[in-house]
Protein backbone atom coordinates (compact mmCIF):
# COMPACT_ATOMS: atom_id res chain seq x y z
CA UNK A 1 0.00 0.00 0.00
CA UNK A 2 1.71 3.48 -0.60
CA UNK A 3 0.62 6.07 1.75
CA UNK A 4 -1.63 9.21 0.18
CA UNK A 5 -0.39 12.50 1.67
CA UNK A 6 -3.42 14.80 1.65
CA UNK A 7 -2.62 18.85 1.77
CA UNK A 8 -2.93 20.01 5.11
CA UNK A 9 -5.79 23.47 4.76
CA UNK A 10 -6.65 25.60 7.35
CA UNK A 11 -9.27 28.59 7.63
CA UNK A 12 -8.61 32.07 6.61
CA UNK A 13 -8.92 32.86 9.75
CA UNK A 14 -6.84 30.36 11.34
CA UNK A 15 -4.09 32.25 8.62
CA UNK A 16 -4.62 35.56 9.30
CA UNK A 17 -4.35 35.15 12.94
CA UNK A 18 -0.93 32.73 12.55
CA UNK A 19 0.50 35.90 10.06
CA UNK A 20 -0.52 38.64 12.54
CA UNK A 21 -2.92 40.53 10.63
CA UNK A 22 -7.07 41.51 10.41
CA UNK A 23 -8.80 39.06 8.37
CA UNK A 24 -11.40 41.73 7.50
CA UNK A 25 -8.83 43.37 6.07
CA UNK A 26 -7.32 40.82 3.64
CA UNK A 27 -8.34 40.61 0.25
CA UNK A 28 -11.55 38.80 -0.71
CA UNK A 29 -10.00 35.74 -1.86
CA UNK A 30 -7.60 35.06 1.08
CA UNK A 31 -10.90 35.20 3.03
CA UNK A 32 -13.00 32.93 0.60
CA UNK A 33 -10.48 29.71 0.37
CA UNK A 34 -8.88 27.75 2.70
CA UNK A 35 -5.17 28.28 3.09
CA UNK A 36 -2.56 25.36 3.00
CA UNK A 37 0.15 24.80 5.07
CA UNK A 38 2.62 25.22 2.13
CA UNK A 39 0.69 28.59 0.69
CA UNK A 40 0.83 30.23 4.21
CA UNK A 41 4.71 29.06 4.78
CA UNK A 42 5.04 30.94 1.08
CA UNK A 43 3.02 33.75 2.46
CA UNK A 44 5.73 34.25 5.48
CA UNK A 45 8.83 33.75 3.58
CA UNK A 46 7.83 36.46 0.80
CA UNK A 47 5.01 38.05 1.87
CA UNK A 48 2.66 39.57 -1.42
CA UNK A 49 2.53 43.78 -1.17
CA UNK A 50 -0.84 43.54 0.48
CA UNK A 51 0.28 41.53 3.40
CA UNK A 52 3.81 43.71 3.85
CA UNK A 53 1.05 46.64 3.58
CA UNK A 54 -1.26 45.37 6.21
CA UNK A 55 1.63 44.63 8.39
CA UNK A 56 3.14 48.02 8.26
CA UNK A 57 0.23 50.14 8.16
CA UNK A 58 -2.64 47.78 9.62
CA UNK A 59 -5.77 47.51 10.91
CA UNK A 60 -4.19 45.24 13.14
CA UNK A 61 -5.92 42.76 15.09
CA UNK A 62 -5.84 43.18 19.23
CA UNK A 63 -2.65 40.95 19.89
CA UNK A 64 -0.81 43.07 17.75
CA UNK A 65 -2.32 46.36 18.99
CA UNK A 66 -1.66 45.54 22.40
CA UNK A 67 2.32 44.45 21.78
CA UNK A 68 2.39 47.45 19.93
CA UNK A 69 1.23 49.10 23.17
CA UNK A 70 2.93 47.08 25.81
CA UNK A 71 0.52 45.86 27.63
CA UNK A 72 -2.07 43.18 27.22
CA UNK A 73 -5.32 42.35 25.76
CA UNK A 74 -7.11 42.38 28.64
CA UNK A 75 -5.64 46.17 29.42
CA UNK A 76 -6.74 47.13 25.68
CA UNK A 77 -10.10 46.17 26.93
CA UNK A 78 -10.24 48.04 30.41
CA UNK A 79 -9.01 50.87 27.53
CA UNK A 80 -11.92 50.71 25.96
CA UNK A 81 -10.19 49.85 22.73
CA UNK A 82 -12.50 47.30 20.93
CA UNK A 83 -11.88 47.77 17.56
CA UNK A 84 -8.33 47.16 15.00
CA UNK A 85 -6.18 49.91 15.01
CA UNK A 86 -4.16 51.48 12.48
CA UNK A 87 -0.37 52.02 12.83
CA UNK A 88 -1.05 55.48 12.64
CA UNK A 89 -4.17 55.39 16.01
CA UNK A 90 -1.70 53.53 17.57
CA UNK A 91 1.31 56.37 17.54
CA UNK A 92 -1.29 58.49 18.42
CA UNK A 93 -2.01 56.73 21.46
CA UNK A 94 1.58 56.23 22.40
CA UNK A 95 1.65 60.44 21.96
CA UNK A 96 -1.03 61.07 23.66
CA UNK A 97 -0.10 58.50 26.40
CA UNK A 98 -4.02 58.38 28.54
CA UNK A 99 -3.89 57.78 32.18
CA UNK A 100 -5.62 54.57 31.42
CA UNK A 101 -2.46 53.12 29.21
CA UNK A 102 0.02 54.81 31.45
CA UNK A 103 -1.71 52.32 34.06
CA UNK A 104 -1.99 49.20 31.91
CA UNK A 105 1.96 49.47 30.65
CA UNK A 106 2.84 49.76 34.26
CA UNK A 107 0.21 46.49 35.36
CA UNK A 108 2.39 44.52 32.25
CA UNK A 109 6.07 45.78 33.59
CA UNK A 110 4.56 44.69 36.98
CA UNK A 111 3.23 40.62 35.28
CA UNK A 112 6.90 40.85 33.61
CA UNK A 113 8.72 41.40 36.80
CA UNK A 114 6.86 39.09 38.39
CA UNK A 115 7.19 36.30 36.27
CA UNK A 116 10.91 36.62 36.17
CA UNK A 117 11.00 36.23 39.36
CA UNK A 118 9.26 32.89 39.68
CA UNK A 119 11.20 31.76 36.57
CA UNK A 120 14.23 32.41 39.35
CA UNK A 121 12.96 31.17 41.64
CA UNK A 122 11.81 27.86 40.15
CA UNK A 123 15.41 27.56 38.56
CA UNK A 124 17.01 28.21 41.83
CA UNK A 125 14.56 25.69 43.25
CA UNK A 126 15.59 22.88 40.59
CA UNK A 127 19.68 23.78 41.72
CA UNK A 128 18.88 22.27 45.46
Amino acid sequence: MTSHKSTQTMKPATAAKKLGVYLEATPAEFQEGAVSRDELNALQADPPEWLRELRRNGPHPRPVVAAKLGISISGLARGGITEPLTTEQIEALKQESPEWLVKERATQAEVRKEAVRVKDKDKNKDKQ
